[in-house]
C-alpha cells in the first residue's frame, strides 16, 4: 500500500470514536478516491500490523487495537494505571455491583432469559436488565423455546468496547479471575474505586443536607430612650 494510505488509514482510525471497520475504512477511502481504486480487508489489516510495528520501535505510548470488529487507537496496558487515574468517563458510567454480576452471567451464560439470570442470582433483576439495556451493553437476541417464550439476552459490541475485548472468546477463564483478582495492581485499583465512590457518596449527602437546613433570620433588636 502507498505511504500515503497508509497516512489515511491511520487518520482514518485515530479520527473515529468508536472502533473503525475494516469495510468501513475502504469506504472511505473508495468515496473519495473512487471505486476503481483496489484495496482490501487484508491489506488494511497488514497495514494497521505495519503501524503498530513503527509505533513499537518509536516507543510509543499506544498502538492500534483490533476489537469489536474494528480497530481503535489505545494506549499501552503498562500506562494503564496512570491513564486510570486521569479518567473519568467510566466513573460517569460506573456500574453497579448488581449490574457487573447481572452482566458477568449474561456474558459467560449467554443467550440467556430473565427467569435463568434470576434463578442464579436469587433475586429479581427487572431494573438491571433495564439499566444494562439502556447503556447498550446488552441486546435481545429473540425468544426461548420453553415455556411462555420468554426474551433471550446477550451482549453487545459496546460491551466488548467497554471492556477492551476483540470477541467474547476473550472473556478470561474463571482460573484467569482468580488470578486477577490476587493482583497487587487490581487490589490496588480496586481499593481507588471503591474510595471515589465513597468521597462522591460522602459529598452528596453533605450538599442534601446543607439543602434541607432551614434558614436561620437573625433580628437585630434595637431599643430607643
Amino acid at each position: 500500500m502507498d505511504n500515503i494510505y497508509i497516512s489515511v488509514v491511520e487518520a482514518l482510525i485515530f479520527a473515529a470514536d468508536d472502533p473503525l471497520s475494516a469495510n468501513e475504512i475502504i469506504t472511505a477511502i473508495k468515496a473519495i478516491d473512487g471505486n476503481d481504486f483496489s484495496i482490501t480487508e487484508e491489506e488494511i489489516e497488514q497495514t494497521v500490523d505495519d503501524l503498530n510495528e513503527r509505533y513499537s520501535q518509536n516507543g510509543s505510548a499506544f498502538k492500534i487495537l483490533k476489537i469489536a470488529n474494528g480497530y481503535i487507537y489505545a494506549t499501552k496496558p503498562d500506562h494503564a494505571k496512570y491513564v486510570g487515574f486521569l479518567s473519568t468517563e467510566k466513573s460517569k458510567r460506573r456500574l453497579s455491583q448488581a449490574a457487573l454480576e447481572t452482566l458477568a452471567i449474561i456474558a459467560y451464560k449467554q443467550p440467556l432469559t430473565k427467569p435463568e439470570l434470576e434463578s442464579i442470582r436469587g433475586v429479581n433483576s427487572d431494573y438491571t436488565i433495564n439499566t444494562l439495556l439502556e447503556k447498550n451493553l446488552i441486546t435481545i437476541q429473540g425468544r426461548a423455546e420453553s415455556v411462555g417464550r420468554p426474551l433471550l439476552y446477550c451482549t453487545t459490541d459496546e460491551f466488548l468496547k467497554y471492556f477492551g475485548l476483540k470477541n467474547i472468546s476473550d472473556l478470561p477463564k474463571p482460573r484467569e479471575i482468580e488470578e486477577i483478582m490476587k493482583d497487587e495492581d487490581f487490589i490496588e485499583q480496586k481499593r481507588r474505586i471503591m474510595m471515589s465512590g465513597i468521597e462522591e457518596t460522602i459529598e452528596n449527602e453533605i450538599e442534601n443536607n446543607n439543602d434541607n437546613e432551614p434558614e436561620i433570620e437573625i433580628e437585630n433588636e434595637s431599643t430607643s430612650e
